[in-house]
């Protein structure tokens, strides 16, 4: 999926708004959702620095071989047809492998790796519907990425650390279609970078979501997500996967 099919299918989300007419009333209350989940990624790229990159392939279950923390959840708060999603996405890889015998007396490397990705956005519901409901946003994605490799021992001190930062603004919005009472698919997406941080910076993600009890649902579905960073260091990859989550309704 290439920058023109993201933009063209924000266009339709809006475009469809103008057909719609009437809305469900508005409570004037503070509205607050929190949304922990776990994300099953794979991840297939190319990665480097120093105008020296490699290609990375790897299964979710490459990835939880070498999981050691994260946190991954999302927060919502909507007061009338304002509303502002919060996304956070923390995790620590590492890995330590055994060395063959070398002239500088090292045994085995251990690398370490850390992500984090914190995207806030401010939208509008445009239409609040029982049969739909549409909603455009705006806002950015702040991207972390920390590599740390160790030799052991390290007679000569070959150890090496460095880290990543950017800042990508972004639009996006999101389509929910209740099926019932207790059950909906939502659908979103969203877009950015330009050159500010990445070069290019989109997700899109589909999920379904049953309500089992009034304050309570669980969910289920497959989120992408590409970026394209050309920087002191170089990540141009997908990132993309199953998730799992519980939302819970504080008001």
């Amino acid at each position: 999926m290439n920058r023109h099919a993201i933009t063209v299918f924000l266009l339709m989300a809006a475009t469809s708004t103008c057909r719609a007419q009437g809305s469900t009333a508005t409570d004037g209350q503070w509205h607050i959702s929190v949304s922990p989940y776990l994300w099953l990624i794979g991840l297939h790229g190319i990665a480097g620095a120093d105008q020296r990159t490699v290609s990375v392939h790897a299964s979710p279950a490459d990835l939880l071989s070498n999981f050691r923390f994260g946190l991954m959840g999302t927060t919502l708060i909507r007061r009338n047809r304002f509303v502002a999603p919060i996304d956070v996405i923390w995790a620590r890889l590492a890995d330590d492998k055994a060395l063959p015998p070398t002239a500088l007396g090292t045994t085995s490397a251990d690398f370490k790796a850390s992500l984090f990705v914190l995207t806030p956005a401010i939208g509008y519901r445009i239409i609040d519907q029982q049969k739909i409901k549409v909603e455009a946003f705006t806002g950015f994605r702040y991207w972390h990425f920390g590599q740390t490799l160790e030799f052991n021992p390290s007679r000569l001190g070959l150890s090496f650390n460095g880290s990543q930062n950017w800042v990508d603004p972004l639009v996006g919005g999101r389509i929910e279609l209740p099926l019932s009472p207790r059950l909906a698919v939502s659908i979103f997406g969203d877009v950015g970078g330009w050159g500010a941080g990445s070069q290019l910076d989109y997700q899109i993600a589909g999920i379904l979501s049953y309500k089992w009890k009034p304050k309570w649902a669980l969910q289920a579905g497959w989120r992408y997500l590409d970026v394209d960073y050309r920087g002191t260091a170089v990540y141009d990859a997908a990132m993309s996967g199953v998730l799992f989550g519980v939302t819970y309704s504080m008001k």
